[in-house]
């Protein structure tokens, strides 16, 4: 069996890889570098269905549930968009949907994210967020 950490130990580590980079400049090529690591999306999950609204470059989040727990798949033709999904892949998925539902992602704010994204990119991964609890709880309600 799998063991996954708490989500709150996956920001620690993010806000400490962070706390590394100096510059703005330094935190976004971490963010693109994530997003090259992203894991290709099947073309299939590239339709309207998974495309989440809200967010000025395309992006697109697949979800499933196996054992109880909720994963999730990405990807988007911006590139720091692209590392924001990754981002956020590697917080969530994996986790139950009460975990995920329940997360505060405290990180956002913490790193600095929210204040140094273009509102269109801030307002996109308030959307996304919002769309991978959405997901959680689907998977909560069928339970």
């Amino acid at each position: 069996m799998e063991s996954y950490q708490p989500i709150s130990a996956t920001e620690k580590e993010i806000i400490e890889d962070f706390s590394m980079f100096e510059t703005w400049e330094d935190k976004y090529e971490y963010i693109i570098d994530m997003g090259k690591k992203l894991a290709p999306l099947n073309d299939s999950f590239k339709t309207d269905d998974y495309k989440i609204k809200g967010c000025q470059s395309s992006v697109w989040i697949h979800s499933f549930e196996k054992d109880g727990r909720v994963y999730f798949e990405g990807d988007s033709d911006a590139v720091i968009v692209k590392g924001l999904v990754s981002l956020m892949i590697h917080v969530l998925s994996g986790h139950t949907p009460q975990a995920i539902i329940d997360a505060p992602l405290g990180f956002i704010d913490e790193v600095g994210l929210s204040s140094h994204l273009a509102q269109t990119r801030s307002n996109g991964l308030r959307a996304m967020i919002k769309q991978m609890k959405l997901d959680a709880t689907a998977f909560k309600l069928k339970g």
